[in-house]
């Protein structure tokens, strides 16, 4: 297989040759590269409507309004319905307890699921107590406070 490979080359390398030697003896202008032009004319037009595409969906996902909107995750349904809003550019605050009362597998599921989707579109996802979490589009970060406990006692209310 290599050697009739080796074989093709040198059969191509002959009829360039050829061709060069066979243009300059009987006076055919030289055309230069025409695929390497079209190429380039290609290249550039798609880099074009490439840039034309990133704009056009960069004015089509800044949100002229950004809601806060608490929301119950019932059902593992409501995930596609969660990641449409955030996808829109509003910040949830998702209510977990309704979906843990039937089954804590799909709370789990439920929030990894999101915690991909969050990270993919670049958005932010964190916990706020037992049974809530907030989510983020890319727009909006969750600050977080990075605190060391006390080494003594913690005070009680009591």
């Amino acid at each position: 297989m290599c050697l009739y490979g080796t074989v093709k080359r040198q059969e191509m390398f002959k009829v360039v040759w050829i061709l060069k030697n066979v243009r300059s003896m009987i006076g055919v202008p030289r055309m230069g590269n025409p695929i390497g032009k079209v190429m380039t004319k290609i290249k550039k037009t798609e880099k074009a409507e490439a840039e034309a595409e990133t704009q056009k969906t960069a004015q089509v996902s800044a949100p002229s309004k950004v809601y806060l909107k608490a929301l119950p995750l019932r059902d593992l349904e409501d995930v596609d319905m969660v990641k449409r809003e955030v996808k829109e550019g509003n910040i949830l605050i998702l209510k977990v307890s309704p979906l843990a009362k039937k089954s804590l597998d799909d709370v789990k599921r439920a929030v990894s699921e999101l915690l991909e989707f969050t990270q993919l579109v670049g958005g932010d996802i964190a916990r706020l107590g037992e049974e809530r979490v907030v989510i983020t589009p890319s727009s909006i970060r969750i600050w977080r406070e990075k605190s060391v406990a006390p080494k003594g006692a913690l005070p009680t209310a009591a």
